[in-house]
């Protein structure tokens, strides 16, 4: 009798080993999540989507993607959990990279449509000054004055933003 209990716990045992292997090997990398929307059919718009968390501990969704189909600037949406904050704009970003520093432009309220289907809690700043100067795929620190206080964002994204724009 006890001979079949561990013949019985072992085949359990190997069970959930193997379960676990199977399910962990799985895992996705740790990638950015580049996004292809297809828009009329006929017309793609490649976008970089990714959420981080600050040093407080809040989560940001960070999106980057083209201004137009034809257009290689590039704009850089920040949000945050609607209800919870509100951006006032315009507010500069401020980006890190060692001993650089780059005050991006708050264009929020540039286009009445975007305005109109943005939340307080979202902000959007043109990329078209930082990403030229960025030779490397080094890790950024952004700080939004009074809602962020320091945002890394990881070399894999930088790369990925640096691809958006060939």
């Amino acid at each position: 009798m006890m001979e079949g209990f561990r013949n019985l716990f072992r085949l359990t045992i190997s069970c959930v080993l193997i379960f676990c292997c199977c399910f962990f090997s799985n895992a996705n990398k740790c990638y950015a999540d580049s996004k292809v929307t297809v828009i009329d059919q006929r017309k793609e718009i490649k976008r970089s989507l990714e959420s981080l968390k600050d040093l407080d501990y809040q989560t940001w969704q960070i999106i980057v993607y083209p201004s137009s189909n034809e257009s290689k600037n590039l704009i850089l949406r920040i949000v945050g959990y609607p209800g919870s904050l509100r951006i006032d704009h315009p507010t500069d970003l401020v980006v890190k990279s060692g001993r650089k520093t780059w005050n991006l432009k708050d264009i929020t309220k540039n286009s009445k449509i975007k305005v109109e289907s943005l939340n307080d809690s979202a902000a959007e700043f043109a990329l078209s000054s930082l990403i030229p100067e960025l030779d490397k795929n080094r890790p950024l620190r952004l700080s939004l004055p009074g809602l962020i206080n320091d945002l890394p964002i990881p070399p894999y994204l930088v790369s990925e933003w640096r691809s958006l724009a060939k």
